[in-house]
């Protein structure tokens, strides 16, 4: 069913849970695995001019180099290989891109379930990907506050009407 699986990761502890999820997907399934970190560089746009951007910018890749790392060290636990890349722009927008230029069959990304509130004023990347995308997506909850080891998977699948 699934040949290419891609698994962003943000290097947060809680995306531990996402991508065991995304490696035992592919191994069940003898799919590939690719795991992307996204430089959100806007992030730091505000940054005083007299700020060293290539110092942020070096920052932002070690960042994203070592949520890399920890993503292989999840996998490895796994009959998986993975594959991992490092992209730049807007999250949403690159994981999108991404996983419809390269043709992959399934995103799994987690989200904290927000809602009311608190969605509309921190947003959701993993909202606008579900949204925006034509490839399969798969949200994994992770950080809730009933949350323990658990973790409730939804899958939810977007086509282009």
């Amino acid at each position: 069913m699934y040949d290419r699986i891609l698994v962003p990761t943000d290097g947060s502890e809680e995306t531990t849970c996402v991508i065991a999820h995304a490696a035992e997907l592919a191994e069940a399934h003898g799919a590939e695995l690719h795991a992307i970190y996204v430089i959100n560089s806007s992030t730091f746009a505000s940054l005083p001019m007299e700020s060293s951007w290539e110092g942020v910018s070096d920052m932002l890749e070690e960042e994203g180099k070592s949520a890399l790392e920890d993503a292989r060290h999840v996998a490895e636990e796994y009959d998986v290989s993975l594959t991992t890349h490092l992209l730049e722009g807007p999250p949403n927008k690159e994981i999108v891109r991404y996983a419809e230029l390269d043709g992959f069959d399934l995103i799994v990304m987690g989200t904290h379930g927000r809602g009311g509130i608190d969605r509309l004023l921190l947003g959701s990347v993993a909202e606008r990907v579900v949204r925006a995308s034509t490839v399969p997506v798969l949200t994994v909850r992770v950080g809730g506050e009933d949350d323990g080891p658990d973790v409730s998977a939804t899958g939810k699948a977007h086509s282009s009407s």
